[in-house]
């Protein structure tokens, strides 16, 4: 099993609060097991997919939120048309929690493919990566 399947086939973990935010070395670790998404300094990850029409759209946050669900772990999701953004953070943890991480990977997998890449979440430049 590679890296990148192991986040896939785990689960999301119920965090109780107290519980530190990943340091940085695991965030860049982790990060690089789902490289279609940004991390951003508040902090997030974060990745905008984009799709033929809003209904094709709207498709994917309806089987995001049902996987979300069924891992417990809730996204942010921002609609506009044929464009959806999406942010992961871990509320108890005040940051980062590798759920978030397992979520994005999962996430990641909704995603039909077309010629063996998948469909929607086109990558975009001047993504922010932790360093040190």
């Amino acid at each position: 099993m590679s890296a990148d399947s192991d986040l896939k086939f785990k689960r999301c973990v119920p965090c109780g609060g107290g519980e530190p935010p990943l340091e940085r070395d695991a965030i860049a670790r982790l990060l690089a097991q789902v490289p279609l998404w940004r991390y951003v300094e508040t902090p997030r990850l974060t990745r905008t997919f984009r799709f033929r029409d809003f209904k094709e759209a709207m498709g994917f946050v309806n089987r995001m939120a049902d996987l979300a669900e069924a891992e417990g772990h809730h996204p942010d999701f921002f609609v506009q048309w044929n464009e959806v953004r999406v942010e992961l953070w871990t509320h108890a943890t005040g940051g980062l929690h590798e759920n978030d991480f397992v979520l994005a990977a999962k996430i990641d997998d909704l995603l039909p493919e077309v010629d063996g890449r998948p469909l929607g979440g086109r990558y975009k430049e001047g993504w922010e990566r932790p360093t040190g």
